[in-house]
């Protein structure tokens, strides 16, 4: 059993994560705990993080070039990044077995998991595009 603690600014920091749906960064974590009344400092902020995804009570998403983001939800899903405006949504299609296969052959790796993440443009900036 793991040993949590669970201090005020990380419960904080971990009620901001866990009732997001847009995969905050560490600057949106701390830009709405300052919203919520909370003057907390960046490296407390960035401790938290790091504290709750070590205790894998968050994940951290690092998707291509961009600032880290973090998600709550921690069962097997996927991501997807609109290459326009940076938004990251959920995908709940697994993993077809075939593909850990044949990646495991590919590279002589024995895998555990798999976390796919989909580019492409959000239906919103596609229809930005489109007027």
């Amino acid at each position: 059993m793991r040993t949590l603690n669970l201090t005020i600014q990380r419960q904080a920091v971990y009620d901001v994560v866990r009732h997001s749906e847009d995969h905050p960064t560490a600057a949106d974590v701390m830009n709405r705990l300052v919203e919520q009344g909370y003057n907390l400092a960046y490296g407390t902020v960035y401790n938290s993080l790091r504290y709750l995804t070590d205790k894998e009570l968050i994940r951290e998403l690092k998707l291509g070039e961009t600032a880290s983001r973090y998600d709550a939800r921690m069962d097997d899903h996927q991501h997807i990044m609109c290459e326009v405006c940076g938004k990251v949504d959920e995908v709940t299609t697994e993993v077809p077995p075939q593909w850990m296969k044949q990646v495991a052959e590919e590279t002589g790796y024995a895998i555990d998991h798999a976390h796919v993440v989909f580019g492409g443009v959000c239906g919103e900036c596609r229809n930005k595009r489109i007027k």
